[in-house]
């Protein structure tokens, strides 16, 4: 089957779950490979754990063998960036508040959800935030400079709740089962070592 070649400036999708540890690194380096193309990214964080139900997988963290790989090949990516990475005692945490509170974010600023994507990454995998916990993540987003208020009741509005099952039921539809998920158009891509991929495909336009 031959891919459809890649239309110009149309945005990149990054799907990701706040605790993949290989969605984090893709966080890092998704906007600057994108910008080398003239593309921007939508970011669309989503509960991996929709995807499980259907697949009946288990995410790295909880499984024998595979933890203790994935654990090993974080750190090593991590050296590699010279970033900082500690998993936290509640990996992987169940990330409901922190993804609601994404989206309470973007309805009145894209730039500033993105924003806060990136800065809850980091705290989380620098053992610092637990992203399931909803106080916690209202603390956080008052201590960064965004309205705690807002993000307060917004993660409890039904809206936003319906919105966070919605994307992930898109998620399901469109094929979605790990993290992170690239969309380039239709064309699908999983992993943060499929960036390179990624990047190749957008300069020859697909193959």
């Amino acid at each position: 089957m031959t891919a459809a070649t890649p239309s110009a400036n149309e945005p990149i999708e990054f799907w990701f779950d706040f605790s993949s540890g290989y969605g984090y690194f893709a966080s890092l380096d998704i906007e600057a490979m994108a910008a080398r193309h003239g593309r921007t990214v939508v970011w669309r964080p989503f509960l991996l754990g929709t995807a499980f139900k259907i697949t009946g997988a288990t995410g790295l963290s909880r499984t024998p063998l595979k933890a203790e790989y994935a654990d090993l090949d974080w750190h090593r990516i991590a050296r590699l960036k010279k970033v900082d990475f500690t998993l936290p005692p509640f990996h992987p945490a169940t990330a409901l508040p922190a993804t609601r509170a994404f989206y309470v974010i973007e309805r009145k600023s894209v730039t500033d959800a993105v924003r806060f994507a990136k800065l809850v990454y980091a705290a989380y995998f620098a053992g610092r935030l637990n992203t399931g916990d909803g106080g916690e993540i209202v603390k956080f987003a008052v201590d960064n400079g965004f309205d705690g208020e807002e993000v307060a009741t917004g993660i409890s509005d039904d809206n936003i709740k319906q919105r966070v099952r919605d994307l992930g039921e898109t998620a399901i539809q469109r094929g979605v089962f790990g993290s992170p998920w690239i969309f380039v158009g239709a064309e699908p891509f999983w992993g943060w070592d499929r960036l390179r991929m990624v990047d190749e495909w957008l300069t020859t336009g697909g193959w």
